[in-house]
């Protein structure tokens, strides 16, 4: 997998590994792996065009966020290990085997078919950011 930086890329999202998968989903990606990066993830912004990898990360907070946003934690080989929607002014708890948190407007990543036991890749773009 390498180490990632920040930056854009797609996200690939394959089915749940139960013999129900169905077509990859390719979403446009944002790499938040700077502290910096990570810390602004999705604040000061009304939306946001596909979805934000924040890496390393195990949990975050909708505190000052201006809209709902999905929010999945994988774990290091980017298995999905839960999906939830959280509201503005609210605190995820540490997820225990989550090495990554994937953000992206509420009631997205169901439209993608990203549920727990899903895997997802990360392609680079071969665009600066």
């Amino acid at each position: 997998m390498g180490r990632w930086r920040d930056g854009r890329a797609k996200l690939v999202v394959h089915g749940d590994g139960d013999g129900a998968e169905g077509p990859a989903v390719t979403v446009p990606l944002e790499l938040a792996t700077s502290y910096r990066a990570r810390t602004r993830g999705l604040l000061g912004r009304d939306g946001i065009d596909g979805a934000i990898l924040l890496s390393p990360a195990s949990s975050v907070h909708t505190f000052r966020m201006r809209f709902a946003i999905d929010v999945a934690c994988l774990d290091r080989n980017l298995n999905v290990l839960t999906v939830q929607t959280l509201k503005p002014g609210r605190l995820t708890l540490p997820r225990l085997r989550a090495r990554h948190v994937l953000e992206s407007g509420a009631g997205t990543m169901a439209g993608w078919g990203l549920r727990p036991g899903a895997r997802v890749t990360v392609e680079h773009s071969t665009q600066g950011p």
